[in-house]
């Protein structure tokens, strides 16, 4: 297949950009590196099934002419509030007019398309664990409200064209995902935990750490997603692993897998963060027959291997 997907050059993008194209098919890997890193597609830089093109999706792309598409994905995006926060307007229009000029793409190209929503369209849960019915409990003039309601948009967005010009659709919501090429600057507690162990730094406990999340291995993402590709379900479908653990726990997950002399620094809890994150995946197990396969003590082992050898050339 011809697929047209942005944000190639981020952790996730990267990922499926890889198992796409190792399937067979061809990608156009868009991304404006705002967040992405071109070392992520190092190993893709001469594949004749690969190319990039460097563009902000929130303007129409110019594109080459006689091209048509089978697949539109759309996985630009910056995805952690370190980074959403120092961007704040670009993270609302990537999410707004760039879902919207990439579903016209899609229309015009009679495409399928494809979007990666987030866990954080349900906000502060008052609904344990999440199903894809709950709406959600946002603050929608939050300073995290530049990405939850810029995801909520997009996904309304979404399906005003599918009900008006039946465009084909599959949206995904991720919930905490972690595994080789994130950023170590990313901001998100995998990496902020894991890169302080490593430098004996004190690691960053915001709150009293017993809120929870729910960590899941980048290959069962990309499995989950190829999986919806395949498929003709074309409502939001939860993708993450149930396995719920504090952040302390997860804290002592890290420092019981890298020897380290960090002690814990408790900050307050920032702004409408939210108190527990656990996906209901039973309609991904049900419809995809998908669940997570890779338990959280093998994940960050395969996580701290790239870390090592990659980010800090010790290996």
């Amino acid at each position: 297949m011809k697929i047209l997907l942005t944000g190639a050059a981020g952790f996730i993008g990267s990922h499926l950009s890889q198992r796409l194209v190792s399937e067979g098919h061809f990608v156009l890997g868009v991304d404006n590196l705002a967040t992405g890193r071109m070392k992520n597609l190092e190993e893709l830089k001469d594949h004749p099934n690969f190319e990039f093109l460097e563009a902000d999706v929130s303007k129409p792309l110019s594109l080459p002419s006689g091209q048509k598409w089978d697949w539109v994905m759309h996985l630009a995006s910056p995805a952690s509030p370190p980074k959403y926060f120092a961007i704040p307007v670009q993270t609302m229009t990537v999410n707004g007019e760039g879902t919207r000029h990439l579903l016209e793409l899609a229309r015009e190209h009679g495409a399928k398309f494809f979007f990666s929503s987030t866990s954080e369209v349900y906000g502060d849960p008052l609904v344990h664990p999440q199903p894809e019915s709950y709406w959600g409990n946002v603050n929608s003039i939050g300073v995290r409200s530049i990405y939850d309601e810029g995801k909520r948009y997009a996904e309304a967005m979404i399906y005003a064209f599918h009900r008006t010009f039946g465009v084909d659709v599959r949206v995904i919501r991720i919930f905490n995902t972690y595994g080789p090429k994130m950023d170590p600057k990313d901001g998100r507690v995998v990496t902020n935990l894991m890169f302080q162990a490593l430098r004996n730094e004190p690691m960053t406990i915001y709150g009293d750490g017993l809120q929870t999340r729910s960590f899941q291995y980048i290959d069962d993402l990309i499995e989950g997603i190829t999986r919806l590709m395949q498929s003709d379900y074309v409502w939001p479908v939860n993708l993450g692993n149930p396995d719920e653990f504090t952040i302390l726990g997860f804290a002592e997950a890290v420092r019981k897998l890298i020897p380290t002399d960090s002690a814990l620094k408790f900050y307050p809890l920032p702004q409408d963060d939210p108190k527990q994150r656990k996906p209901d995946i039973a309609l991904a197990r049900e419809r995809l027959g998908w669940e997570p396969q890779v338990k959280l003590e093998e994940g960050l082992k395969r996580t701290l291997e790239y870390f090592k050898r990659v980010e800090l050339g010790r290996g």
